[in-house]
């Protein structure tokens, strides 16, 4: 029930309760004021037209007198009827009227906090901090509220700004020295005077370089999946994916990995370079994360108002108490941080940030057989 309703309601159970209470307040005052009064029934003697006098105990006294009694009783029985039915007509017309003067009320009152509630579900939803309540009303309790709301805000525009600012500028900064590191190693282990040892190192040197501009390009690809993709533009999933599968071939082939597709139109709407990251995070990760003659299965496909990705693959067994934390930044599993040929621990880190900015959802489950099945879920295009 909304509060606007409650009040309403609250209104109109007042009303009828007050109501009550003073119908039964009339009615006992009425009942009293109609109760039997020995010297208005039954007086002394009795006075006729014809100035007669008849006095107690004569026969047309006690006919006179049995004659008020009825008189009485009807016009009692009859008046407290009328009493407790125009007062219950009443206390109802009187609630209706409580509970529709209390639903406006509560409509003029409430809508400033309606707009309030209104910035907040577009604010959850587009990411968009920027944007301001800027209530102008009276400086009342629901003005210092909006207000109170708009610097929360602005400081956590400021505190999220500054956060992908320095990842990206850090990532930037640190693409330079790593790229100098690989142009180096790479002409010490292609002169011809270079030894075994220093070929050895040097192929050492570069494969840990590769993993740290993995690492950096993964902390990029999370701080701009982070936010909200405001500029979206209609793609078919399934084109996406069919290209990522096609630059995967080589290295499927290479670790004797099947990949298996089953590929059906599913259109949507967003970035489709954010998009097309998460589907090469998802594939490298079932192919790396997974064991010689191995398969791999994706699927797209469009289900009422949403598109799904399916990827599965075999591999080793994952405990369902993991599945949560491979989503965790540097998080992988079965204890495996060092092997830099699969990966910064960032993979599944990014298909999270990237598929909420789109609006979407992504759920991964254990294969009975081995291995793991993800499921990413993004809103449908409009028709």
């Amino acid at each position: 029930m909304s509060m606007r309703m409650r009040f309403a309601v609250a209104s109109a159970v007042v009303t009828a309760v007050l109501g009550t209470l003073v119908v039964a307040g009339v009615y006992l005052t009425v009942r009293h004021s109609l109760q039997y009064r020995s010297g208005l029934v039954t007086p002394r003697y009795i006075n006729t037209r014809d100035h007669w006098t008849i006095g107690r105990g004569d026969l047309y006294y006690e006919v006179a007198r049995e004659r008020v009694m009825q008189v009485r009783a009807v016009y009692e029985r009859d008046t407290l009827a009328n009493v407790r039915t125009v007062g219950g007509i009443a206390v109802l017309a009187a609630a209706i009227l409580a509970f529709g003067a209390g639903w406006r009320a509560a409509g003029w009152v409430l809508r400033p906090l309606s707009d309030v509630t209104e910035t907040t579900r577009r604010v959850a939803q587009n990411h968009d901090l920027t944007e301001r309540i800027a209530y102008d009303g009276p400086h009342d309790e629901l003005k210092e509220l909006t207000d109170s709301y708009d610097t929360m805000l602005g400081r956590l525009a400021r505190s999220f700004d500054g956060q992908r600012r320095f990842v990206a500028n850090a990532s930037h900064e640190l693409r330079t020295p790593l790229t100098i590191n690989r142009t180096l190693v790479d002409v010490a282990v292609r002169r011809p005077d270079a030894t075994d040892d220093v070929k050895r190192l040097g192929e050492s040197l570069l494969l840990v370089n590769a993993r740290h501009e993995r690492l950096i390009d993964g902390l990029l690809a999370l701080a701009e999946g982070e936010q909200a993709v405001l500029d979206r533009r209609p793609f078919d999933l399934t084109d996406v994916a069919e290209h990522v599968l096609d630059l995967a071939a080589d290295e499927a082939a290479e670790r004797e990995v099947t990949i298996h597709r089953l590929l059906d139109a599913a259109p949507t709407t967003g970035e489709a370079v954010l998009v097309e990251r998460l589907v090469q995070n998802l594939v490298e990760n079932a192919i790396r994360h997974n064991h010689p003659k191995g398969e791999v299965w994706v699927t797209t496909r469009q289900r009422a108002e949403q598109v799904e990705l399916v990827v599965a693959n075999t591999g080793l067994q994952v405990p369902p108490y993991e599945i949560e934390t491979i989503f965790e930044p540097f998080r992988r599993l079965h204890g495996d941080r060092l092997r830099s040929d699969r990966g910064s621990g960032l993979g599944l880190s990014i298909v999270r940030v990237i598929t909420e900015a789109h609006g979407g959802t992504v759920v991964a489950r254990p294969r009975d057989e081995g291995g793991l099945t993800i499921t990413v879920e993004l809103p449908a295009a409009a028709s």
